[in-house]
């Protein structure tokens, strides 16, 4: 049911030539940015990114930690673009290279019994942590870089599975399913969730999907999916979530797009 919705509202997005606009992917793509960030925090909106990247103004309504946390993400997905173009395999190094354009200019060194770590160099995690107060704990630290590992391991297998796989929705289960992971092992002291929604957008984008998004008025719902899918230990709960919201999403933007048409043809 949910396949056959996916695939026929993909159809109808691609048919109307809403990702052929002029300029739609980078909109597109500051939008993923701007909701991405909100997300953790910043009230930066999508007008005020488009003036701080395209002409480096910034806004004198936010403080510069937010808008800092907003470039720091385009440059990180300009360097995940970097690395499809080099076909590039999943390793720690390249997690590493990842998080840390992620978290450049508002990451911490950190100091504790296990020694220092600085997270706006892409460092692991020298500490427990769990899912706010009373949650559940995440993966012993001690642990992360072999569970990490494997999960490279997995990703690059089925990544090499999916190249020449036609199926669009196995694609976007397969980029649900590491997001959740990545989140689920958190290896990280601060950017978690902006890193683990880049690399499902890598993924996608490597897989030559139209890569997702989660709205902030969709943030309560998202991290219940999350939550729900830990405690029932059933990734299927969260990758569920996710392709529904996703449908959601290009069904306004198809909306959106339709009205904007009504209204040229009333104008001429």
């Amino acid at each position: 049911m949910m396949k056959e919705a996916l695939l026929k509202t993909l159809s109808e997005y691609c048919r109307l030539g809403i990702p052929q606009q002029l300029d739609y992917s980078k909109f597109y793509l500051y939008s993923i940015i701007t909701h991405s960030t909100a997300i953790e925090g910043s009230t930066v909106t999508e007008v005020e990114n488009q003036l701080l990247f395209d002409e480096g103004i910034t806004s004198n309504k936010r403080s510069l930690r937010e808008q800092l946390m907003n470039l720091d993400l385009k440059n990180a997905y300009a360097l995940s673009n970097r690395f499809i173009k080099e076909k590039r395999n999943f390793s720690l190094p390249m997690l590493r290279e990842l998080s840390a354009a992620v978290m450049k200019n508002t990451g911490s060194i950190y100091n504790t019994l296990q020694g220092s770590f600085d997270s706006s160099s892409g460092d692991f995690r020298k500490l427990n942590v769990s899912a706010g107060t009373g949650g559940r704990s995440y993966l012993s630290f001690t642990k992360i870089e072999d569970r990490l590992t494997k999960w490279c391991q997995e990703i690059n297998a089925r990544r090499s599975s999916l190249f020449s796989n036609p199926e669009i929705y196995e694609k976007y289960l397969f980029s649900f399913d590491a997001h959740f992971d990545l989140l689920t092992i958190h290896p990280w002291a601060d950017g978690n969730g902006r890193t683990s929604r880049l690399i499902m957008n890598h993924l996608q984008n490597e897989l030559h999907v139209f890569p997702s998004k989660i709205l902030k008025e969709d943030k309560a719902q998202y991290i219940q999916a999350l939550i729900d899918s830990r405690e029932k230990e059933n990734k299927a709960i969260f990758s569920s979530f996710m392709i529904r919201n996703h449908i959601k999403n290009l069904q306004l933007e198809i909306a959106e797009y339709k009205k904007s048409r009504e209204t040229q043809d009333l104008q001429r």
